[in-house]
């Protein structure tokens, strides 16, 4: 079952997630057909970093921990729940089927008994009821992060984890004086797309995996990135914490870098994924032609992964440096505008079954807004913004940040201003828009 928040609990969600830090890096989502077999949920969830997992329903059981008589070391999170789940039984649905199941889970606990810590940490891509029970209609996804602790001491804490930062206030210590729940996901039953925007992802992986196991219901082998009924090193972070990290008043600072992870490595074909993200120019006179540059930067899988500038003559290897999947390459091409850079993604390296993709990204200059700015006393707003083509400026026009329109932009070179009267209410954003496709936007600030 998925719990409520306690008030306490909310509480806690709001200061987390005004002060946490997260980065959304599921990919793609199962869009269906959606069969009984799985529950009528999504078959899969992929990752940025390219790895596909499907709901992990298997009772394939763990070759590096026995099972006991009545406790199955499955290398799914499998909950037997009385009444409505006998994992001793076929799964059928909804007769037969778990409460909740995972497509990932990865759990990791830090205990200090002297200090008086206890700390359990869950991150999951699950699959649920909204009612709580199986029931056709009834099915919802959510990407989960828990965190809950005993501290002995009031005070702020910080806790550092795999997919971000959180902070905590405590005024009361003592059990669960730290229990935050954050899913991100649920909507519509039968809409599986939300847990895209959750905190969970890339998906957590052993570093010793990917493990090789049989399933006794099918005979078929499966690989799976981790063992849940062990506490292993990892990877796969977006930001590199690969650990769990505790830090708090009097000079607290505990972690651990084992956790346990689960999750079934599906066997259809797949795109590489790719996500792109900028790619502008600038250029500026030289003693005898333009200097110019290109700077490029997509998400894609880190290596063994590769990421080309096709468009560039000769072709362009992004690099990457800390195995989070952001890449970047500079080209010394002065560009003919209107230009349109093409990019290739290749993870066939890490996961055989995978295809390249190759993108469009137009190439635009970058725009700066150095000054936004409303006085109150005169109605007048002032914007300064700047452009990164030096050699041949493009008209630059100024928007509020909902679109109404406000005005050119004026100035002979690449620094140009504008200086018009608002009222009787300013703007709270302004975008700038270059005509040759750079943005940006800024929030402004309102004088006397």
């Amino acid at each position: 079952m998925h719990p409520l928040l306690s008030k306490t609990a909310a509480a806690l969600v709001v200061s987390a997630l005004a002060q946490g830090v997260a980065q959304a890096a599921l990919f793609a989502v199962d869009p269906g057909p959606y069969v009984p077999a799985n529950g009528s949920f999504a078959a899969w969830y992929q990752d940025t970093h390219g790895r596909t997992l499907e709901l992990c329903l298997s009772k394939a059981v763990s070759s590096r921990v026995p099972s006991a008589p009545g406790a199955p070391t499955y290398m799914c999170n499998l909950l037997p729940a009385p009444g409505i789940f006998d994992d001793t039984q076929p799964l059928v649905f909804p007769s037969n089927f778990p409460d909740e199941a995972f497509w990932f889970t990865g759990d990791g606990t830090i205990v200090d008994a002297a200090r008086g810590i206890d700390l359990t940490y869950v991150s999951a891509v699950e699959a649920a009821f909204s009612g709580g029970d199986p029931i056709e209609g009834d099915q919802i996804s959510f990407a989960r992060i828990r965190i809950r602790v005993d501290v002995p001491t009031a005070g702020t804490y910080v806790i550092t984890h795999p997919y971000g930062v959180d902070v905590f206030n405590v005024d009361t210590p003592g059990r669960r004086a730290i229990n935050m729940t954050r899913d991100i996901g649920i909507g519509v039953p039968k809409t599986y797309d939300g847990a895209l925007k959750g905190d969970v992802g890339p998906f957590l992986r052993s570093v010793n995996g990917p493990y090789t196991e049989t399933n006794p219901v099918t005979g078929s082998a499966e690989q799976f990135v981790g063992d849940p009924n062990l506490e292993e090193a990892f990877t796969g972070s977006p930001f590199n914490t690969n650990y769990i990290r505790i830090e708090g008043p009097n000079g607290l600072d505990l972690r651990t870098a084992v956790m346990a992870i689960s999750g079934k490595l599906a066997t259809m074909a797949r795109p590489t994924p790719m996500i792109t993200q900028r790619s502008t120019y600038s250029r500026k006179p030289g003693a005898s032609a333009p200097v110019a540059q290109q700077d490029v930067f997509v998400l894609a899988p880190p290596p063994p992964a590769k990421v080309t500038l096709d468009s560039n003559n000769p072709v362009l290897n992004l690099t990457e440096a800390n195995t989070t999947g952001n890449w970047y390459a500079q080209s010394s091409t002065n560009p003919s505008l209107p230009s349109t850079l093409q990019v290739t993604a290749d993870n066939h390296l890490a996961i055989a079954s995978s295809t390249p993709t190759t993108l469009p990204m137009p190439l635009t200059d970058l725009v700066v807004i150095s000054r936004a700015e409303y006085s109150l006393s005169t109605g007048q707003i002032t914007v300064v913004a700047s452009t990164s083509d030096e050699t041949s400026p493009p008209v630059l026009t100024a928007t509020s940040g909902t679109g109404v329109a406000i005005g050119a932009l004026s100035g002979d070179g690449a620094v140009k201003s504008l200086a018009t009267g608002i009222s009787p209410i300013p703007p709270a954003k302004v975008r700038v828009t270059s005509s040759n496709g750079g943005t940006d936007t800024e929030e402004v600030v309102i004088v006397q």
